[in-house]
C-alpha cells in the first residue's frame, strides 16, 4: 500500500513541478508580465476567439491594461512575447536577420507550406524577394494599369446587372483572376477547375484552432491548400513540357529560374511562391476594398472629398473616354490618403511574427532566445496617444505625412526588410477600383457589413450594395446617393 502511495506522491510531485515551471519558465532576467495559460494548451482559446469590435481585439487589449503594452503568454505551446510597444516594433524590424527573424507557429507553416517566402531566410529570402519585385515593381505596374482598369470597370458593370452584389465575394473574384492571369495566365472561364474555390475553402480555416478533425475549419483550410497545390503542380507541370518562347507570366519566369544552372530555386519552392502570392494578393486587398466603401458609405463628408478628387482628374482629360494614365494615378492624394486611414482600421494582418536569435534585454525585460514575438498592429494603429479618435475614420489625419514605409505607429504592410513586396500593387487596385466607381456609377448599400475578426482580420460579412450606372447630367445630385 505504501508503495502505491508513495508512486501517487511521486506523480503529484513530477506533475506539480512541470506546470510550475509551465507557469514560470526559466530567465536569466525578468520575464514581461504576463500568463502561460494552460499547460499544452496556453492562452490559445481566447487568442482564437472571434469578436465583433472595430477596437483592439479583447485578447490584447485586456492584457495590455493588467500588464502594460509588453506581455508574455503562450500560443499553441509556444512562449510568446506580444509588443504593442511602438519603440520594440521598430527595433524588431530593423534588426531582422540580426537578432530576430521571421517565424510563425508550425500550424501556419503548415498551413502555408514548409518552403513558403515567410519561413526562407537570408539569401533565400532575397533571393525571392527581388523574383516578386520583377512582378510587383513600378514598371510592371506602370504596364499593368489599363488592365487592372479594364478588370474594374468589368466588375463593376456586370454588377450594375445585379439587383445587388456581395461587395467582398465581387472585389475578391476579380482580384483573384487578375493576379491569377499575370501569375499564371489562369482563365477561370476556360478552366474546368475552379481555382478560386480551393482558396476559398483555405481561407474561411486560416485564423482557426488548430484542430485537424473532418468537419473543423482547420480541417477544410488544410484540404483547400491541398487542392489548390495539386492544380498548381499541374499547371507548372504542363508549362515545363511545353515551354512557351516569350516569356508572359510569372510561371514562364519560374521556368526560366529553374533551368539555370547552379539556380537555388527548387520547384517545392515556386509552388510555395506561387501559393502565397495568389493568396496574399486578393484577399487582402479585397478585404481592404470592401472596408473602404462600407466606410465611404457610412461617411458622405468623406465619400465628396474623393468625388471631387476623381472628377478634377475628368475634367483635366483631353480625351473623357481614355483611361486612368500613371501620372493621373500618382496624382490621386487624397485617395492614397484613404487607403492608408482605410488600412489603419482594418488592422487585417492580426500579428506579426518573429523569433528571438539570442537573448534581449529592452525596456527591462528579457526576452530569452529562441522565445517568439508577435508584434501586434491594432494595438499601434489604435493608439488614443498617437491617433486622435482613433476609431474615428479620418483620411485628412494623414495630410502632408503620407508614409511610403513602415514607421513606428504605421505598420499595415509590414516593416524591415520584410516590408510587403506586393503593396503598390494593392493600391493601384484600390485606387483604380475607387476611381471607376465614383466616376462612372453609384451604390446603395443593402443590408450587412457586420465586422467579425478572428482574432484580427475584420471580415466586412454580407455587404451587400446595389449599383447603378450614373446619369452624368445629374451629378450635382449624386453626394446624397450613398445614404
Amino acid at each position: 500500500m505504501w508503495v502505491l502511495c508513495v508512486g501517487v506522491l511521486v506523480i503529484v510531485c513530477i506533475v506539480a513541478h512541470w506546470v510550475y515551471r509551465w507557469r514560470n519558465p526559466s530567465c536569466n532576467g525578468k520575464l514581461p508580465p504576463g500568463s502561460m495559460g494552460l499547460p499544452l494548451l496556453g492562452e490559445s482559446l481566447q487568442f482564437f476567439s472571434p469578436n465583433t469590435s472595430s477596437d483592439i481585439p479583447p485578447f490584447i487589449k485586456q492584457r495590455m491594461k493588467r500588464y502594460g503594452p509588453i506581455f508574455k503568454t503562450n500560443l499553441v505551446g509556444r512562449p510568446v512575447v506580444v509588443s504593442a510597444d511602438p519603440d520594440l516594433n521598430y527595433f524588431i524590424f530593423q534588426q531582422e536577420g540580426k537578432v530576430f527573424q521571421s517565424w510563425y507557429p508550425d500550424t501556419f507553416t503548415e498551413i502555408f507550406g514548409k518552403q513558403n517566402v515567410g519561413s526562407l531566410h537570408g539569401f533565400m529570402y532575397k533571393y525571392l524577394k527581388n523574383m516578386m519585385l520583377n512582378l510587383f515593381g513600378p514598371e510592371s505596374l506602370k504596364n499593368m494599369l489599363s488592365e487592372v482598369e479594364g478588370a474594374a470597370c468589368r466588375t463593376l458593370q456586370q454588377s450594375s446587372c445585379q439587383d445587388s452584389v456581395e461587395l467582398k465575394d465581387a472585389t475578391a473574384r476579380m482580384i483573384f483572376d487578375l493576379t491569377a492571369k499575370k501569375l499564371i495566365s489562369y482563365d477561370s472561364t476556360k478552366s474546368s477547375e475552379n481555382l478560386r474555390e480551393n482558396f476559398v475553402a483555405f481561407i474561411q480555416g486560416l485564423i482557426s484552432f488548430p484542430l485537424d478533425i473532418p468537419g473543423t475549419a482547420y480541417h477544410k483550410c488544410l484540404q483547400g491548400r491541398k487542392k489548390a497545390m495539386k492544380m498548381l503542380k499541374n499547371m507548372l507541370q504542363e508549362r515545363r513540357e511545353m515551354p512557351r518562347k516569350q516569356q508572359k507570366d510569372f510561371f514562364d519566369y519560374v521556368i526560366q529560374e529553374l533551368r539555370k544552372e547552379g539556380t537555388v530555386l527548387t520547384e517545392a519552392i515556386a509552388l510555395d511562391l506561387m501559393f502565397v502570392l495568389l493568396f496574399a494578393s486578393f484577399e487582402t486587398t479585397s478585404l481592404a476594398l470592401t472596408y473602404a466603401i462600407k466606410l465611404l458609405s457610412d461617411n458622405p463628408l468623406v465619400f465628396k472629398q474623393l468625388q471631387e478628387e476623381h472628377d478634377a482628374i475628368l475634367e483635366r482629360r483631353e480625351d473623357p473616354n481614355s483611361g486612368v494614365t500613371w501620372q493621373e494615378y500618382k496624382s490621386m492624394t487624397f485617395t492614397f490618403q484613404l487607403i492608408t486611414e482605410t488600412v489603419r482600421l482594418a488592422n487585417i494582418v492580426p500579428g506579426i511574427f518573429r523569433k528571438a536569435l539570442r537573448e534581449i534585454n529592452f525596456k527591462g525585460y528579457t526576452i530569452p532566445a529562441g522565445w517568439a514575438v508577435m508584434v501586434c498592429p491594432p494595438a499601434v494603429h489604435l493608439n488614443p496617444a498617437k491617433y486622435q479618435d482613433p476609431l474615428a475614420f479620418n483620411p485628412k489625419r494623414w495630410e502632408g505625412m503620407e508614409p511610403n514605409g513602415a514607421t513606428k505607429h504605421f505598420m499595415a504592410f509590414g516593416g524591415g526588410m520584410r516590408f510587403c513586396v506586393g503593396t503598390d500593387f494593392a493600391k493601384v487596385q484600390m485606387a483604380v477600383f475607387l476611381h471607376c466607381l465614383v466616376t462612372k456609377y453609384r451604390w446603395r448599400p443593402i443590408k450587412g457589413g457586420n465586422i467579425v475578426r478572428t482574432p484580427g482580420l475584420q471580415f466586412p460579412n454580407g455587404f451587400h450594395v446595389q449599383i447603378t450606372e450614373k446619369d452624368r447630367r445629374k451629378r450635382e445630385q449624386e453626394y446624397t446617393t450613398i445614404y
